[in-house]
């Protein structure tokens, strides 16, 4: 019999950790995802940590700008990006005011709400790809730098709320280099991912860019 999944909200000392402490038991936590159409709930599946001003691969890493700003505020706060031109993508912020790593959400399932989330990922075969990835979880709960900065453990109504969920077991999940991340950030194995599910996003080393002749 599965266990009806924890509906408490995290607190924010759950998030005032290091972010390797943090990263792995957000596996399989629930994010809601409130908006006027009604809400999507989605169960964390993968991550990534990215450790500030000590990770080579963190936006941080060469310290405070106006667009990392919100890494470096309170624990619990939402950190989304804009890349590529086209895409967002969403970390929850982490560790002690001031200081500056957050969790990078990858990918998740679905569990309350596909029908809202299949309207805006138009071209997801099923609802094992609907937020498989990034850029498309961000896409199928709606989320854009509108929402950067939200405080996701705010009392009372906020767009972005993590709550407890079910945490998988620890020989469940597994550990390995992050997703597309260069040079000497490249090597950490800092992506947790739950064995073998099917939302979770394939992974790809990075390859450089090529500039146009």
């Amino acid at each position: 019999m599965i266990a009806t999944p924890d509906r408490t909200p995290l607190p924010r000392e759950f998030f005032d950790r290091p972010v390797l402490d943090v990263a792995p038991d957000l596996v399989g936590r629930i994010l809601v995802r409130t908006t006027p159409d009604g809400p999507i709930a989605l169960r964390i599946t993968e991550v990534e940590a990215y450790d500030g001003q000590n990770d080579p691969g963190s936006h941080a890493y060469r310290g405070r700008t106006a667009r990392n700003d919100v890494m470096f505020g309170p624990p619990g706060h939402v950190y989304v990006y804009f890349t590529y031109g086209m895409w967002h993508c969403m970390n929850l912020v982490c560790g002690p005011d001031g200081t500056a790593s957050a969790v990078l959400l990858r990918a998740g399932e679905i569990v309350e709400g596909a029908e809202l989330a299949r309207k805006r990922r138009l071209s997801a075969r099923n609802d094992k790809e609907l937020a498989k990835g990034p850029a498309r979880l961000a896409t199928a709960l709606d989320v854009a730098r509108s929402l950067n900065g939200t405080d996701a453990c705010a009392s009372g109504d906020t767009p972005l709320r993590v709550l407890a969920g079910t945490p998988i077991p620890s020989d469940q999940v597994r550990n390995g280099p992050r997703t597309g991340v260069s040079g000497d950030g490249g090597v950490h194995p800092w992506r947790f991912w739950v064995v073998n599910d099917p939302t979770v996003s394939p992974y790809r080393a990075h390859t450089p860019r090529r500039r146009s002749s």
